[in-house]
């Protein structure tokens, strides 16, 4: 997040610059926040469920990504924090169900 900047407008910027999609208002519901670390390696990481947005996704940022990939719930990689994997798993099925 940048300074001044809420999470839910983060989000929207990442992704435009990340996919090139905008979100369209009223589309987005917040799964899960998790802060991990402790200190200057402290760090909340949060996810966020987007249902609508505009634009087709695309990897705009090939020198961060490999590629971008749709995935079921069920077969969803190892993330990079392994206990926001296991977040985000229980609340998108407590969203879903």
């Amino acid at each position: 997040m940048e300074p001044g900047e809420s999470e839910l407008d983060a989000l929207a910027r990442e992704l435009h610059e990340e996919l090139k999609v905008r979100i369209v208002a009223g589309s987005t519901s917040h799964l899960c926040r998790l802060d991990a670390g402790r200190g200057p390696d402290r760090v909340r990481l949060s996810a966020w469920l987007v249902s609508d947005w505009r634009d087709e996704p695309t990897n705009a940022a090939p020198e961060e990504h490999d590629e971008i990939r749709w995935f079921p719930v069920a077969e969803l990689p190892p993330l990079a924090h392994g206990l926001l994997r296991s977040a985000l798993v229980d609340a998108i099925g407590t969203h879903l169900a």
